[in-house]
């Protein structure tokens, strides 16, 4: 689909069943694929991204079974996979080239590992010179720093213990990474994170997954992580994936915005992922948000919203819902920390503020924040929408149909992570009347 209309939006209520979360799923996947037993794996998200680890791990030689529309069987590997030469191609999907470059590197194999162009803009180099401080051995196939990329084996090390050190200000799934990668090593291994650690819930989210896997890792502050030696990755039998807190995000913005309620299921007050903290965000701004184990509610009086400034740090993805949701609040909005929106599947510091500017909003666009001033006449009705080939920017762009009718090109881009957003997103919008 080429283009798809958003009529005016009026209100927006119901209940919402999320699909799994992305981060975890792939997660998953790769801890179950290097595993000592058979995972079963119950609600795992269904998309590109997870397709692209899905492929990949077959490629590897891991022997999967789909169970149920989103259940699926992995015998792990025991931390080696049985294919040591393939070529593997990973779209545009982070969660799975970045994790797989690192445990490939230690994989004593010949791997091949390339994307879309997109994914070939985006930095690598800090990952690649993190493993090369123990002897993997990876080669640039194209522009220096960036992928594709090849690995061969590594050479020996001979010291007990393993000292790397990876920058922590630029993306955090090079930490996340090393830390998967690491316990295939029997050495203990100390990494040393230099600057300030980015996206941190996103590392919490790694451990804690890392831990339903049977690693313990020692860690002070955000500073030093530590992987004893001698743990190996253990299935433990069963495993359900929660909801996706960065999808919850958008519906709980229509709840927001359109008066409410809107309740998601699959996520709570328990959940492991930050984005669940894009609630606390909502409520800062105005919003009524209500929360149990496994759901999130919120609801708006009177349309009662109003400006913030916020650190974004703790919420990398959610943060790009706030800064739609902006338009439609009394006052300035002002996300800060936000630098890594540059690295994603566009440059969505950029993007954001082109397409806001478009709708009528007054944005200032900094090196690591935005400034966003919401239109005093309204927004701009039928907007055409460019969202650049990045699932977040038509699913955020949606909600401007609160304020006009909107045209958001590329709408199938959804696909990276929830195929279905816009038919779910139909079904608690109340259109306004004609």
């Amino acid at each position: 689909m080429k283009w798809l209309d958003l009529p005016l939006a009026q209100s927006a209520a119901g209940t919402v069943r999320l699909p799994g979360s992305k981060s975890i799923s792939n997660r998953i996947l790769l801890l179950a694929a290097l595993s000592e037993g058979t995972t079963q794996i119950q609600d795992l998200l269904i998309s590109d991204d997870t397709a692209r680890m899905l492929d990949a791990l077959k490629a590897l030689g891991i022997a999967i079974t789909q169970t149920g529309d989103t259940d699926f069987s992995i015998v792990g590997s025991h931390g080696q996979f049985s294919v040591s030469h393939a070529d593997l191609f990973l779209g545009n999907a982070g969660t799975a080239f970045r994790p797989l470059v690192a445990v490939l590197a230690l994989m004593h194999g010949h791997y091949r590992l390339s994307g879309v162009p997109r994914m070939h803009e985006r930095p690598i180099a800090d990952l690649v010179d993190a493993l090369r401080q123990i002897g993997a051995n990876i080669t640039y196939l194209g522009n220096p720093g960036f992928p594709p990329l090849q690995i061969a084996p590594q050479s020996k090390q001979v010291s007990e213990v393993q000292h790397l050190t990876v920058k922590g200000n630029v993306s955090s799934q090079f930490l996340t990474g090393l830390l998967m990668a690491l316990p295939l090593s029997e050495k203990k291994s100390v990494i040393d994170v230099s600057g300030t650690l980015i996206s941190q819930p996103y590392i919490e989210l790694t451990l804690a997954q890392m831990q339903r896997f049977g690693i313990d890792i020692e860690r002070q502050g955000w500073q030093q992580f530590t992987i004893p030696a001698a743990q190996h990755y253990r299935s433990p039998g069963q495993i359900i994936v929660e909801g996706d807190a960065s999808s919850a995000s958008y519906f709980l913005a229509a709840g927001a915005i359109g008066q409410g309620p809107v309740r998601v299921r699959g996520v709570g007050r328990n959940s492991s992922q930050g984005d669940v903290l894009f609630a606390a965000a909502l409520e800062q701004m105005g919003a009524q948000i209500a929360m149990g184990e496994d759901w999130i509610e919120a609801s708006c009086h009177k349309q009662n919203l109003h400006g913030v400034d916020l650190d974004c740090n703790h919420i990398p993805d959610a943060a790009m819902t706030l800064a739609v949701a902006a338009l439609f609040a009394k006052g300035v909005t002002t996300l800060r920390n936000i630098a890594s929106w540059r690295l994603k599947e566009t440059d969505r510091l950029a993007a954001m503020a082109k397409e806001l500017r478009k709708l009528g909003a007054i944005v200032e666009e900094g090196l690591d924040y935005l400034r966003i001033e919401p239109p005093t006449q309204g927004l701009t009705p039928n907007t055409y929408i460019d969202t650049y080939d990045d699932h977040r920017m038509a699913m955020c762009f949606s909600l401007a149909a609160f304020g006009a009718p909107v045209r958001i090109h590329d709408p199938d881009c959804v696909a990276k992570t929830f195929p279905e957003y816009f038919s779910v997103f139909s079904q608690i919008i109340h259109p306004a009347v004609k």
